[in-house]
């Protein structure tokens, strides 16, 4: 049975000679929906992921495959249903809509050229049964101008779209970063009815770990593009294992009023890119714990139990990954995940 999505040793270089993705194998199936987060620092690779899982890029070395088909070999209806099934939300709220057409414009385009509606009354219908489905007043909503709606409202709009085409893949680029607090948990909340109801898979790109958290079943870490550490959210946030991971954690201002900041040991935030060479852990020149080989040798991905692998010599008595494809830690351990509470506390 083919995956639904799978990254093959997908590398990414731009001009210049930046490396974006660094030979990442990856892959998710139907047959379980999940919520899986990509998260890491500004420029680790997570955003150019969603961008090539969605088609708009080619990789500069192997292969992305949608169905068992080569996502840019697609062409004719294939190609059509790829669209459909797969779909975006985006970071920017404001970005998405023509400020010259009405907010309904966003809606009908799709059900026009997916031909969703066999007339306008069913469209009408289809339209309003999505938005009450994100929270969305249809009377308060249709027939304004983007204008006229708050941040919240139009990202909310973007979902109840990706709702409307039924997808099997959504990604989900920040989609809460730019908006209230208040509204971030009715936006997530939307993110896990589409995988609970619908069965979607979402891959949930976000640099912040608390929602990823809140909203994953499961979590990869990347870091200069390349996987620092992936799993089961629960032990990666829990109990990590690699030293990037670490630090990223204790950045995170948890609400335990035990717990104080900066209690990890302190990571140098100074990069020796002469350390960090192409053969070497991208993370040598900040970990405290380098070693010798780090400078010189790339760890693999260590197995640490079934759901969870570091790339770090600390976990070297380890076994390593087979293949390094993270779709073998992507089978749930429960019957019914249902995330780590998105519907309360998510701010």
């Amino acid at each position: 049975m083919s995956h639904l999505l799978e990254l093959r040793r997908v590398t990414k270089v731009f001009k210049g000679g930046t490396v974006a993705l660094d030979d990442i194998s990856f892959s998710v199936d139907d047959d379980k929906p999940s919520i899986i987060s990509i998260a890491g620092e500004s420029g680790s690779g997570k955003t150019t992921m969603g961008m090539m899982a969605l088609g708009f890029m080619p990789p500069s070395t192997g292969q992305i495959f949608y169905k068992g088909q080569d996502l840019h070999k697609l062409s004719g209806r294939d190609l059509t249903v790829f669209r459909k099934e797969v779909q975006a939300v985006f970071q920017d709220p404001f970005a998405a809509y023509n400020p010259f057409y009405k907010v309904d414009h966003i809606m009908e385009v799709p059900i026009a050229n997916f031909k969703l509606a066999k007339s306008e009354a069913e469209a009408r219908e289809m339209m309003e049964a999505s938005l009450v489905s994100v929270g969305l007043r249809p009377e308060e909503t249709l027939g304004r101008f983007p204008h006229q709606l708050s941040g919240g409202q139009r990202q909310r709009l973007a979902v109840a779209r990706a709702l409307l085409m039924r997808p099997k893949l959504l990604i989900a680029d920040e989609p809460v970063s730019m908006v209230d607090a208040s509204l971030r948990a009715t936006i997530l909340e939307s993110l896990h009815k589409l995988k609970r109801e619908l069965g979607v898979t979402i891959l949930y790109i976000t640099h912040d770990l608390t929602t990823a958290y809140h909203v994953s079943d499961y979590i990869i870490i990347l870091y200069r593009g390349s996987v620092m550490e992936a799993g089961d959210v629960d032990q990666v946030i829990t109990e990590p294992k690699h030293p990037y991971t670490q630090l990223l954690i204790d950045s995170v201002p948890w609400p335990d009023l035990s717990r104080q900041w900066g209690q990890q040991e302190i990571i140098a935030m100074d990069d020796d890119k002469s350390v960090a060479s192409q053969t070497g852990c991208k993370f040598a020149g900040r970990c405290p714990h380098v070693m010798e080989k780090c400078k010189v040798q790339r760890p693999p991905l260590y197995q640490i139990d079934e759901h969870h692998v570091a790339s770090c010599f600390l976990y070297d008595e380890q076994p390593v990954l087979p293949g390094e494809e993270l779709g073998t830690l992507f089978k749930s351990k429960k019957s019914d995940f249902a995330g780590n509470g998105v519907a309360s506390g998510v701010v």
